[in-house]
């Protein structure tokens, strides 16, 4: 095993799962107390963003450390300086006090290899976990801790680190990695050793699906905040597939453009209405989608374990309870009526909402309330763009701020 682990008191209790605040007291060790009166310069610079589980607030690693915001008011939370360098990798926990994070940057006395559990109330490392590579990324659910390496995947018991399982991946430079979050569902999706190929771990049902998702190497992926269902873009960045995660059936494909691009971000509403894409291209692309959430309804169930048969009873051959009547809201070319004649892009389903952003600059996207959608750039922007659920169309800027001021370009 290539990981060692540490905690200076053993247990993560999660009676520590407390509401995220500022702390009272001053940071310890080389954490120093909120500066209110800290500026931007040249000196600070964006090493990433990245949402939390719910999406309503987002996490901003930076060269001097790292800061929270809020999306709905838009506003931050806090921020912590640090004189010894900044992180690469902030995940936070829902908005609980308990923080992920990993060095990075040339400046940064954190080292690349060394996953650092934060808890923000005590202001205190609670315990870390250091590997022989440098890690990607790292994804957390209030019981799961997931450490991806380029090669390998490793999941840990939130309650006392244990070790519990290990996923050997395909080459996995971009980290990429998505769990779901509901309480009765505990499924994590991950590239598989094939090229464009998709693993999919169910493991409360003690189960493994490989989803043959594109020729391409995958790029991007996520899930539905219950794991049932699974959207994904290839390298080649000009179709997104929406597949469910029990029986690999794809259920719908839709068309970003007809040129390469490189997929940053996909988000899926949370009643799976629609679906967000932003690319290299400078546009973000809003999709009407047919699909059902097969889950929607397990939030009505307390017991866990009535899961399996609600997946049993939702993963039947027939797809009627996933596919919902075509609404026609995706626009498709005149020429669709000779689908398997013409080239294949004239019979696909393109966007029917879109917002232009600057080129080549690092975009994520989450859907907001009330059918508006939050934009988070490595440039250090924020937007929150409203859309028409009938006509689509262009999107309309409801806000724009500059949280932070950097000429950093995506890494």
């Amino acid at each position: 095993m290539s990981s060692t682990v540490s905690t200076p008191r053993g247990i993560l209790s999660p009676t520590r799962l407390g509401s995220y605040g500022s702390p009272d007291a001053g940071s310890s060790g080389s954490f120093t107390p909120l500066e209110s009166d800290f500026s931007d310069g040249d000196e600070t610079e964006l090493h990433s963003v990245s949402w939390n589980q719910d999406y309503g607030c987002f996490a901003a690693g930076t060269s001097n450390g790292f800061r929270i915001y809020n999306c709905e008011p838009f506003k931050e939370t806090f921020r912590r300086d640090l004189k010894s360098g900044g992180f690469r990798i902030v995940e936070m926990l829902f908005r609980c006090n308990i923080l992920v994070l990993v060095g990075g940057g040339d400046n940064s006395q954190y080292p690349p290899n060394k996953v650092m559990i934060w808890d923000d109330h005590q202001s205190r490392c609670i315990g870390e976990f250091s590997f022989r590579s440098e890690i990607r990324a790292v994804k957390l659910r209030r019981d799961r801790i997931v450490v991806v390496l380029e090669h390998k995947i490793y999941v840990y018991s939130f309650m006392d680190l244990k070790l519990l399982h290990q996923i050997e991946t395909l080459s996995n430079p971009r980290g990429l990695c998505c769990l779901s979050h509901h309480q009765n569902t505990s499924v994590l999706a991950c590239p598989g050793l094939q090229r464009g190929q998709v693993r999919i771990e169910h493991f409360g049902l003690i189960m493994t699906k490989l989803i043959n998702a594109h020729d391409s190497h995958i790029a991007c992926f996520t899930l539905t905040m219950d794991g049932l269902l699974l959207a994904t873009a290839s390298t080649k960045g000009t179709l997104i597939r929406i597949f469910n995660t029990m029986d690999g059936t794809r259920l719908q494909e839709v068309r970003r453009g007809v040129d390469r691009a490189d997929i940053y971000s996909i988000a899926l509403s949370p009643n799976v209405q629609w679906l967000a894409a932003s690319s290299d291209k400078g546009t973000v692309h809003i999709f009407s989608l047919r699909v059902r959430g097969v889950g929607m309804d397990l939030s009505t169930h307390s017991n866990a374990a009535q899961g399996p048969s609600l997946f049993q009873q939702n993963s039947s051959n027939s797809l009627e309870p996933l596919i919902s009547p075509n609404t026609g809201a995706n626009s498709s070319s005149s020429l669709s009526f000779m689908k398997g004649v013409l080239p294949k892009y004239f019979s696909s389903e393109w966007s029917f909402a879109q917002f232009h952003l600057p080129e080549d600059t690092q975009f994520i996207t989450a859907f907001g309330s009330q059918n508006t959608v939050i934009i988070v750039g490595l440039d250090g922007s924020f937007y929150r763009c409203s859309f028409d659920p009938v006509n689509g169309g262009e999107m309309l800027q409801q806000e724009y701020v500059r949280f932070l001021k950097t000429d950093s370009r995506p890494r």
